[in-house]
Order: C-alpha cells, then structure tokens, then sequence
C-alpha cells in the first residue's frame, strides 16, 4: 500500500496551502437574519474563509498541521507555520466565537464542522512550540459543550454518508475528548454503545450517488474506538457477518464526472472506505477477513489517490481524508 512519504507529505501541503486562504468559491453556510448579514466570507470567519466551505477550511488546516509535526523538515513546514500565525490570531478568533452566539447558528456545521474542529484543536495541542491550540481552546469549548448537548436530545443516529453522518462526527470528537475531556469521552461512549452496540446484519444500497462516507465502516470506527478490545471483533461479526455486504459489496465507487462537486464526493468515499477499513483491522485479529479489509483497503485507496488535486470540488478537501488513510500511526 502506498505510504505517506515527505514528497507525498509536500504535495499534500502545497495542495492545503493553496486553498485554506482561497476565499473564493465559496458555498457558505449562513442564514441571514437582516441585510447587515449580507457579508463575504472573510468578514463572516476571519479564519475558516477559504477552502469552498467553513468546514473544509477546518479540515485543511488540520492537514497542514499534521503535516507539519510529521514532516517537520520539509520545506513547507515554515510556510504552514508562518499562514498560522498570521491565522489563528484571538481577535480572527473570537469573530468565530462569536458567530455560534447568533440564534440562526444553533445547528452551524452540525455535527461534521464539530469534529472537524475537535481534531484541528486537538492536533494544535501537540505544536508545542506555538500557541495555537492555545487560541483555538475556546472555539474547541463552546463546540465540546454544544456537542454534548445535542447527543442528549439525539434519539437515533443519522447514518447518511453525507456531513450529517453521526458517527464520523463523534470518531473525531471521541479523540479530542479523550485528551481534553473526559466527561464528553465517556457521553459519546455511551450514545454509542446505545445506538449501535445491537446493530446486526447490515444490509444497504451503499453507496449513494453523492456520498463520501459510509454509514456501515464509520460505525465500525466508532465501536472500535468505544468497545472494550475483547468485545469489538464479536460486534463486528454479528454487525457485517462474513459473505454477506462486507465481501458482497464493498468495492471502490466509480467517479463520472470529477467537476460536479457531488458526484466528486465519491473520491472522498473511496479514501474515507480506506481509512475505515484500515482501522477497524486494527481492532481485529490475525484471520482471511482482515487479509480481505487489508486488500478492499489498498484497492480504494489505489483508485482515489490519483485525483486528489486537478478539479477544485476535489482538491479543497480530499487531501485530508487521503491523509486520514496514509498516516503511519492510529495516534498519529
């Protein structure tokens, strides 16, 4: 399987780093309550303004960072570092705050920008050497606490595999909390484990058209990192049993058309399939179905890695979940 190397790392950087301060296009997310409201995306988020939408601005720059402390060598280290500080200032800082306080943002990039977010804090935590984790600490916060709030009105999971998918959601919410909050880390335990600890015999016509996610793997991840170890691999059995989806189904999707930004989401389903299938054989022992998932694993990734760059619905976003499958480390 192909790995994550400095010249694959500077490419991915210099693919981020052309568009996380890109403010247009730009899809925006934002309801209006007055004409005073009709503002361009910098002024609305003086941070997360660039990369087509809020949330991809978010999850750019968590690329760049993880890069960053990766491959702190390679020559767009200092480039990353110095858009940062530049970036992540408390003034830009508090501007986002500030917006989730507007009535009209109670659902703002619920839950995928959440997360999203959660995982930039958290990988900012670990530039010890900067005080950005620092500044984005309140942002991070207020979304931990809305986060935790909402899981306790949420009756059933949403399993599309669009933004609005719950479990990707909590996977990266979960790492963060594990770190920074212990209370959440152990809310979102628990809502998973309710929701889908009886979950058995899936069966869907996964994929849809636009999706970048798949409802049946991130649920997977989700039990992986929420189960006990000893108790994951008879969950997964009972959830896809052997000759049924899993074998049957799980294929890489075919991209038509790479300049429709939602048929383009398919890339983004291919590597996110990956990543997926690369951790939950983590949480599986040595047998013929982890040499499957390691095989469905390398064939999807093979098939998106080529077009992660060269039409921007694809580029301002796909980098990161290309990253999400290559990292070396589950802790990475």
């Amino acid at each position: 399987m192909t790995q994550l190397d400095p010249a694959l790392a500077a490419r991915f950087a210099n693919i981020a780093l052309g568009h996380v301060a890109r403010e247009y296009p730009h899809k925006l997310d934002h309801v209006m309550e007055s004409d005073a409201d009709v503002l361009p995306p910098r002024v609305l988020h003086p941070v997360f303004f660039g990369s087509f939408d809020w949330h991809s601005c978010v999850h750019g720059w968590w690329t760049l960072l993880t890069l960053r402390r990766m491959f702190p060598d390679m020559s767009e280290s200092a480039d990353i570092a110095a858009l940062a500080e530049t970036t992540f200032r408390p003034e830009k800082l508090d501007v986002e705050l500030a917006y989730l306080d507007r009535p009209s943002a109670r659902g703002f990039e619920r839950p995928y920008g959440w997360g999203w977010l959660l995982a930039l804090h958290l990988e900012a935590s670990r530039h010890e050497d900067q005080t950005w984790a620092t500044h984005l600490e309140p942002l991070a916060r207020r979304l931990a606490t809305a986060l935790g709030d909402y899981l306790g009105k949420l009756t059933y999971p949403i399993t599309v595999g669009t933004h609005f998918n719950t479990a990707f959601a909590l996977i990266l919410a979960h790492e963060w909390a594990q770190a920074h909050d212990a209370a959440l880390a152990e809310t979102i335990e628990s809502w998973a484990l309710r929701v889908f600890g009886d979950r058995r015999d899936y069966e869907s016509w996964e994929p849809g058209g636009d999706e970048f996610l798949s409802p049946a793997l991130t649920a997977g991840v989700l039990m992986r990192r929420c189960l006990p170890a000893r108790d994951f691999a008879p969950w997964f059995a009972a959830f896809l049993p052997e000759g049924g989806w899993l074998e049957r189904d799980l294929h890489p999707a075919t991209v038509s058309d790479r300049s429709d930004g939602k048929i383009a989401h398919l890339d983004g389903l291919n590597l996110s399939r990956a990543w997926c299938l690369r951790d939950i054989t983590s949480g599986l022992g040595a047998s013929s179905r982890t040499v499957l998932l390691e095989e469905r694993a390398k064939a999807h990734l093979d098939v998106a890695l080529p077009h992660v760059a060269g039409d921007y619905m694809g580029e301002h976003w796909l980098a990161s979940f290309a990253l999400l499958a290559l990292r070396i480390a589950p802790d990475s």
